[in-house]
């Protein structure tokens, strides 16, 4: 099958497409530059959740994006795409009235959009420009941003996902004594209480099932850590000067002592969670909703009404949210030196898909096309 990506010639360059449900490493037509565009060498590029869901699943997850509006520059799901949005590059060339400001062979990262006169692709989830997946990539030169302070290629390239994480942390309604709960320590959670602790807050609690993710959060900073397994992650509020009713709540203001304001951050995306923490977390909590759950999910609203339970839905993450994210990064405010459990070449694409799903095999893996 053809590749629809724009052409050189006869030039091609190696990548891994998704093509007809499954990951076949392929060449594709090379790129070239237009005007205000770099062409990158991909150094590094993560493997994020939402890739192994499109995987079986971009069509349910296109139709979800067009009725929430979202624009997608007429993306078929069906043809060919070369997913990475999570990504370090090395600047080769510029396209033609480029300011040229970082020269070639500069590292770089971007947000994951490629400008292209009045329209934009979504890099990862584009038929006309490929993502991290390939040898190299088009990027828009306005929204580069150099890797600073020598920073590791490998740590440069989880600014896209820790940035996920500080947008979801910059939408809580967070207080100087607030106690918050991050459900699921996968990498969503995982920059979650990133961020959180970037910020000095605290105390943080931890949830996970998984022996390894409860490592990682503990190394990133969560004050708690708790395997659901063994006790309930709910049963530490009161403990944190959080009751968990509204009654309560009312006694201790009543007796002029403060309450710390809880915020759940729920990083699953399993149907059946939101309900659960609506249930379970105390009263006037903030549920963050960070985990994408991309199946039809049901909720009981009179419990949420009655407890006065605040659901916030998040997304993405602003310019400046990822610039910062870099420069935390960089600084060692985050340190990400022990997140990545694992590197392959594009051959060994499709066997990384399988293996993350385990949460013991992986935290995150890095896809090297070049190497």
């Amino acid at each position: 099958m053809a590749s629809q990506y724009a052409t050189i010639g006869s030039e091609r360059m190696r990548a891994v497409v998704r093509r007809n449900k499954q990951l076949v490493c392929d060449e594709i037509a090379e790129l070239e530059p237009a005007a205000g565009q770099v062409l990158v060498k991909t150094l590094a590029c993560g493997i994020c959740g939402s890739d192994l869901h499109a995987l079986h699943h971009m069509e349910h997850m296109i139709d979800l994006s067009r009725r929430a509006g979202a624009p997608d520059n007429g993306f078929d799901p069906t043809a060919d795409t070369v997913f990475g949005h999570e990504f370090c590059a090395e600047i080769l060339d510029h396209g033609p009235g480029s300011t040229r400001a970082l020269k070639p062979g500069t590292r770089v990262v971007s947000m994951p959009i490629t400008l292209d006169g009045l329209s934009m692709e979504a890099l990862g989830f584009s038929n006309r420009l490929p993502g991290g997946f390939a040898e190299r990539m088009i990027l828009s030169e306005q929204l580069i941003l150099p890797v600073p302070n020598g920073l590791e290629t490998d740590h440069a390239a989880l600014t896209e996902p820790f940035a996920v994480g500080a947008h979801a942390v910059a939408k809580a309604r967070l207080e100087p004594k607030s106690v918050s709960l991050v459900v699921g320590c996968g990498p969503v959670g995982l920059a979650v209480i990133a961020a959180l602790k970037a910020k000095g807050h605290g105390p943080v609690i931890a949830a996970d099932f998984s022996p390894r993710r409860r490592a990682a959060a503990e190394r990133l900073g969560a004050d708690i850590v708790i395997d659901p397994a063994v006790e309930s992650p709910h049963e530490r509020w009161e403990g944190l000067g959080v009751p968990k009713t509204r009654a309560a709540q009312g006694m201790m203001r009543m007796m002029g002592n403060p309450i710390a304001q809880p915020v759940v951050f729920e990083c699953v995306g399993s149907p059946g969670v939101l309900e659960a923490l609506i249930e379970a977390a105390p009263a006037g909590a903030q549920i963050v909703v960070a985990g994408v759950c991309m199946e039809t999910d049901r909720i009981e609203p009179s419990i949420a009404i009655t407890k006065e339970i605040e659901l916030t839905f998040v997304f993405g993450y602003t310019p400046e949210e990822f610039a910062a994210t870099l420069g935390q990064i960089a600084e060692g405010v985050i340190d990400v030196s022990h997140l990545v459990t694992g590197k392959v070449g594009l051959e060994g694409v499709a066997g990384a898909f399988t293996a993350l799903g385990d949460p013991e095999a992986h935290v995150k893996v890095l896809v090297r096309p070049n190497d």
